[in-house]
């Protein structure tokens, strides 16, 4: 019996710091930092992923102003972060989905692209998060459009409202 009951135990307290550790779905604000990314996107809520260990992956995006999304796909070409100016420490790639609003959004970014990537610092809150948008044109060359940077707003329970851009 005394065996059962240290069992049960030993089960509940891996079961209860387990726990923690389950993937939840997060919204993280940030305000646009200086002028260019002001003129870009004013400010962005990006919808983001924790995994079981603490991992965080950006899903989609939205824009404050424009009431519009875009959605990501994780990872891309190691060339597009050679394409990084120099002194530049983001890490972390994911492709712009070039359906509905992910279009536009890559078209401001990266104008006469074919693809374009954003690489992002660690997000993390509340810190400061930098993007750097980079293209992919017609003649297979990678090209450094522009660097994004943000300030930490805030955190939100559920989604912005958006209003469907394609009616």
């Amino acid at each position: 019996m005394r065996r059962f009951i240290a069992s049960a135990l030993a089960l509940a307290a891996v079961a209860s710091a387990a726990a923690p550790a389950q993937a939840d779905t997060r919204f993280l604000s940030y305000n646009a930092s200086d002028r260019i990314t002001q003129a870009l996107t004013k400010g962005v809520t990006l919808e983001v992923r924790r995994g079981l260990f603490g991992a965080v992956q950006v899903e989609r995006l939205y824009s404050t102003s424009a009431r519009g999304t875009a959605g990501f796909t994780r990872g891309g070409p190691d060339a597009a972060r050679r394409a990084l100016p120099p002194g530049a420490e983001e890490n972390d790639i994911y492709g712009v989905d070039q359906d509905g609003d992910g279009r536009g959004l890559a078209r401001a970014l990266c104008p006469g692209s074919d693809e374009v990537w954003l690489i992002m610092s660690r997000v993390r809150a509340p810190r400061p998060l930098t993007m750097q948008a980079v293209g992919r044109w017609s003649d297979g060359a990678y090209r450094h459009c522009v660097t994004l940077t943000y300030e930490w707003r805030g955190e939100w329970a559920t989604a912005p409202l958006t209003r469907n851009t394609s009616d």
